[in-house]
């Protein structure tokens, strides 16, 4: 299935896996619009792309869901619909449960669950209305195996596949697709951004993250996936796609694994 001329909107565009897809989507001749909170960031995004003339920016803040009526009904104004909707910002944590504040962890589902969810419910009825859209979230393997540091953060991720898996059976009918996109380590700003115990950012690159994927060979992989209108994939290394599926058939073999597998 070719993407060229298709409408793609990606959310935290600004800089790592919502750039990189950004890029592979212009080089495919799709229409996109980049959204984050960093307009200027988004610019340069877009000048980057093989087809800037075919990037809009739409800046949007998922933490201010007050506004997303209004932001969802710009961007369809932009190309005049929109055809698929990538749900990727988001903000990780490294900090342990019994440490972190429980604002911090409330911050964490503020953008990661209810801001993603809010803009979707936003876009709904225009999916609706034409019969025919695509929600895609890029989420995590945390998303289906929770490790250390990551508590908040993975229960976020979990709550996304409870709720976009209902989604996708209630809008089958309207012939709505839903694909979940599961990153293991990827080489991104993704730790530097997380957030710490006490809500700073942790300022460090992890040597996991370090060591993961180049952020163009998952943005190849994700935009296949999505494009063949994969339900749920996982992109990452050996060790992460193994670790799915112990946690599938040997979930105590996976309890001892994830206490010695080094997260950061």
């Amino acid at each position: 299935m070719s993407v060229k001329d298709k409408i793609i909107w990606i959310t935290g565009a600004s800089s790592g896996i919502g750039a990189a897809m950004a890029n592979e989507y212009s080089k495919r001749g799709a229409k996109l619009i980049l959204s984050s909170r960093n307009s200027e960031e988004l610019e340069k995004v877009k000048s980057l792309c093989m087809y800037p003339n075919s990037v809009k920016v739409l800046p949007i803040d998922l933490a201010n869901t007050s506004t997303f009526k209004k932001t969802v009904a710009q961007a369809i104004d932009m190309y005049g619909s929109v055809d698929v909707m990538i749900n990727n910002a988001g903000i990780s944590q490294r900090s342990f449960a019994a440490e972190t504040n429980l604002e911090v962890d409330r911050k964490i589902f503020d953008i990661n669950y209810f801001g993603t969810i809010a803009l979707t419910k936003a876009m709904i009825p225009h999916f609706v209305e034409n019969r025919n859209g695509h929600f895609v979230v890029i989420t995590s393997v945390v998303g289906k195996i929770g490790t250390p540091l990551r508590s908040s953060y993975s229960a976020s991720k979990h709550a996304l596949h409870g709720f976009f898996d209902s989604l996708r059976a209630e809008l089958y009918k309207d012939q709505i697709k839903v694909s979940l996109i599961c990153p293991g380590y990827v080489n991104t700003k993704v730790s530097i951004n997380a957030l710490t115990a006490q809500g700073e950012k942790q300022g460090t690159l992890d040597k996991a993250t370090a060591n993961g994927l180049d952020p163009e060979h998952f943005a190849r992989k994700a935009v296949k996936a999505i494009t063949r209108e994969k339900q749920e994939v996982v992109i990452g290394g050996l060790l992460e796609k193994v670790a799915v599926y112990v946690k599938r058939f040997f979930p105590l073999l996976l309890s001892i694994m994830v206490r010695k597998i080094p997260v950061t």
